[in-house]
């Protein structure tokens, strides 16, 4: 039955792709939308069952390439699973509407409904399959679908440079894939994910370091490690609103799954291990937060906010490993809990903060928030939801993204107890680390929703509209329903973290399962907080409604209060905001000004403009294409317009295709001789 599920699962897909060419664009979107609603529901089922009724488990025969393929949906797979339906079908519903704006480009929207629907399914497979040839497939599929979902708006340069990076070191992590998977089949002689723990078991400590490391560089790239995240700041402003979301809320979040995945199987030394990726992710997670409160694109600072968020995960990866290698089963629940349970929560708050950015594009069309102001006038309810992921970023109760923080700060308090000074002082400064990440959250989106949705408008802007559609709201409510429901009600999700962790520790007992269960029981206890929280909140919004219920209203210009001639000008700018940080970042941070001083008694023009700079980025990307450029420019005199010329290289390269083959069989001739002699 459950291999008959993934069957249609599989056949919907392949309907929607061989159907929508035929489509005008109304019905393309239909199609799209209840095909991958069907996939969603059958796909869901079926992960869901697998809690009840334990793991599923299936071959099919493969070929002499890749030999026997195995479908294994267990516990963590189910979990991923889940967090990108979620995740997809809020996505595909705002998406259609989102998407009206361009009824002008059928054949685009045409190859966008097909590459939608090609990438749900790809990431879908990649969590089923467990055999490293076809996982490479899956994942070229799912590269280019995303690459051509990216670059909808090919016509602009600065989205196909964003795409064509993107698709660049995406191949990047497949070929370290490639070499990972390849090395495995060398040693084991299979592909089956299982390889990996014989392949770890039966060689040198060394090796198996090795191969964590291949994997680990291809997973990075892929979620967003520093330093391998300089794609994602450029693509996911590019996308629409709705693929930016989704590739937020769970494309990166398959490099994770990746990690966790090879985590599972590999037997090398965890504690290194956990060392490593621990401090991967704090610098991941610091230097994330910290670009993104210069960030002056609304998408852009979402993206680096991506960053950080992945390092929070792999602070939860590092904690779980770290547990693992010392036999911490509480460290280990906690490290590995919290970082999935994060991976949900992210999801949702990420995705809700993209599709209110795409709603605030859909009424501006810019992403410049010193040009945005006052826009909760215009779209309250989108102001709102922003303003309820914002709170959930930031690690606020009774939101879900205090939960999964709460869990991590609550492992990383228990590592305390242990004996050995390097790992306390290690979970020490994680601590500092992430009260750090947690306040540079706070000033990042108290600009960030202030700038934009508080105050009056910047600038007048064409259309006016104020018109928010049933279409673009109902999936944002949706989420941030699920963001509520997660920070009230965490306890829901205990007895499956508890199955998921089992996998890494199977010798687990069924008395420390329930040791386990009962300190999670705190869960409980926050939830009721949270859920008293929310109660006190709307009773006195009701005490206030019942007290000024029979006043007159009167409204006023928002800076008219003290001033009369109020003007927009004498608002904070996204700049201005945070000034003090940027003059204590400028260290570490490349932030350049262009600054027009006061002239005269009445100056006419006065400006002031900053702009962030990846260092990162021009270290490893800028650089070294700068160089690679430069020295193709020594060549160009190659290239003068000369028949004759041209010929010359032609018979220069025929003469070396034929003299230096010769010419390598004499010198190892010569070579053995004098081995010889």
């Amino acid at each position: 039955m459950d291999k008959i599920f993934i069957e249609i699962f599989n056949l919907l897909a392949i309907t929607a792709l061989v159907t929508i060419p035929f489509l005008n664009t109304k019905w393309r979107g239909i199609l799209t939308l209840t095909c991958t609603t069907l996939q969603i529901s059958i796909i869901s089922i079926l992960s869901i069952s697998v809690f009840s009724n334990g793991i599923v488990e299936y071959f099919y025969s493969g070929s002499w390439v890749t030999g026997l393929i195995p479908i294994r949906i267990d516990y963590l797979s189910a979990w991923f699973i889940l967090v990108i339906s979620i995740t997809f079908f809020t996505g595909v519903w705002y998406g259609v509407h989102y998407m009206r704006k361009y009824r002008d480009q059928p054949d685009n929207l045409a190859l966008h409904a097909a590459a939608f629907t090609l990438l749900y399914t790809s990431l879908i497979d990649i969590c089923l399959v467990q055999n490293g040839m076809v996982l490479l497939v899956f994942w070229e599929v799912m590269a280019l679908s995303s690459f051509l979902l990216v670059i909808f708006e090919h016509y602009k340069s600065t989205t196909l440079k964003a795409g064509i990076n993107f698709l660049i070191q995406s191949h990047v992590c497949i070929l370290f894939l490639t070499i990972a998977f390849m090395w495995i089949k060398v040693r084991t002689g299979s592909f089956d994910f299982k390889s990996i723990s014989l392949f770890t078991s039966s060689q040198p400590p060394i090796a198996g370091l090795a191969l964590f490391i291949f994997f680990f560089i291809a997973f990075a790239i892929k979620a967003g490690f520093v330093p391998f995240h300089t794609w994602l700041p450029l693509a996911h402003p590019a996308a629409p609103a709705h693929i930016s979301g989704i590739m937020s809320g769970v494309i990166i979040k398959i490099g994770i799954y990746g990690m966790l995945r090879v985590l599972m199987l590999i037997k090398s030394d965890m504690v290194t291990i956990g060392y490593f990726i621990l401090f991967v992710s704090l610098i991941t997670a610091l230097y994330g937060v910290m670009l993104a409160i210069v960030q002056h694109n609304l998408k852009k600072l979402l993206a680096y906010h991506s960053i950080e968020n992945i390092g929070i995960i792999g602070i939860g990866i590092g904690l779980g490993c770290l547990g693992l290698g010392t036999n911490n089963q509480w460290l280990l629940l906690a490290g590995f809990g919290g970082a999935l349970l994060h991976v949900l929560n992210h999801s949702l708050f990420k995705s809700l903060l993209f599709f209110s950015a795409g709603n605030v594009f859909l009424l501006r069309h810019t992403m410049n928030i010193e040009s945005l102001g006052g826009l909760i006038k215009k779209i309250p309810h989108s102001g709102y939801l922003f303003l309820i992921g914002s709170l959930a970023i930031c690690g606020l109760p009774p939101f879900n993204g205090f939960i999964s923080e709460f869990f991590l700060y609550n492992g990383l308090f228990h590592g305390l107890s242990t004996g050995n000074f390097v790992f306390i002082l290690t979970i020490l400064f994680t601590i500092l680390g992430m009260v750090i990440i947690g306040g540079l959250a706070l000033i990042c989106f108290t600009k960030a929703f202030g700038i934009v949705f508080l105050g009056t408008s910047r600038e007048v802007f064409p259309d006016e509209s104020t018109i928010e559609y049933p279409q673009s709201i109902l999936p944002l409510y949706l989420i941030g329903l699920f963001i509520i429901s997660t920070g009230v009600f965490p306890w829901i999700f205990s007895p499956y973290l508890i199955q998921i962790v089992s996998q890494y520790l199977p010798e687990l007992s069924a008395q420390v399962k329930l040791q386990l269960v009962e300190n999670l029981t705190h869960f409980m206890i926050v939830g009721q907080f949270s859920l008293g929280f929310i109660f006190l909140t709307l009773v006195i919004y009701f005490l206030r409604h019942l007290v000024i219920r029979n006043r007159a209203v009167c409204q006023q210009p928002t800076w008219g209060g003290a001033y009369c001639a109020s003007t927009p000008k004498m608002q904070y700018t996204a700049s201005s905001f945070i000034r003090a940080y940027r003059k204590l970042a400028e260290p570490i941070l490349s932030v350049k000004r262009e600054k027009r001083e006061a002239e005269g008694l009445y100056p006419q023009y006065i400006m002031q403009r900053t702009h962030a700079h990846d260092k990162i980025e021009t270290w490893l990307i800028d650089r070294p294409l700068f160089l690679i450029r430069k020295v193709l420019k020594s060549f160009v005199f190659l290239q003068n317009g000369n028949i004759q010329a041209y010929i010359l290289y032609g018979f220069i390269f025929i003469g070396l295709a034929i003299l230096l083959p010769s010419l390598i069989s004499a010198i190892a001739l010569i070579i053995k001789f004098l081995i010889h002699l």
